[in-house]
């Protein structure tokens, strides 16, 4: 397998969240390594996030399982057991469907780096914290139902 070159791969900080819940993943910055390396029964994404920044809103995958690999900084890891500490070389995995919505926050001085691994293909996910639901196919919307 060769190496990848991570600056020849596009780096980006877009989301999909409604503007309400965009502002915490401001400083997350993404490459997609799969597409780029020509996989296909998984992603990976490898992902920085700055000072402050999270990766996401505390969300957890209906049909998606997911593995995380801190390389540098630190993150802390919150979810539904509390607070821990990533360092480099920390694994962490969420098995789907169980219900633990997590998210990395960069709650320290010093960008952290990761690498997270799950499916191509995105979904359903719960967002227990906030009134936002991603069902596969439809996209954002609110718990009861209604769009945003």
């Amino acid at each position: 397998m060769p190496k990848l070159d991570l600056d020849a791969i596009p780096q980006t900080n877009a989301t999909g969240y409604p503007p309400e819940y965009a502002g915490a993943v401001q400083g997350r910055h993404y490459r997609r390594l799969a597409p780029a390396s020509g996989l296909t029964d998984f992603g990976a994404s490898h992902v920085v996030l700055e000072p402050g920044a999270w990766s996401a809103q505390r969300h957890w995958h209906e049909e998606e399982d997911e593995l995380l690999v801190m390389i540098e900084g630190e993150g802390t890891l919150v979810d539904d057991s509390g607070d821990t500490i990533m360092f480099p070389g920390d694994i962490s995995a969420f098995p789907k469907g169980d219900g633990n919505g997590h998210v990395i926050q960069n709650r320290s001085d010093q960008r952290c780096v990761y690498v997270v691994i799950g499916r191509p293909a995105s979904s359903d996910c719960h967002y227990p914290d906030i009134d936002m639901h991603l069902t596969n196919g439809r996209g954002f919307h609110r718990k009861d139902g209604s769009d945003f």
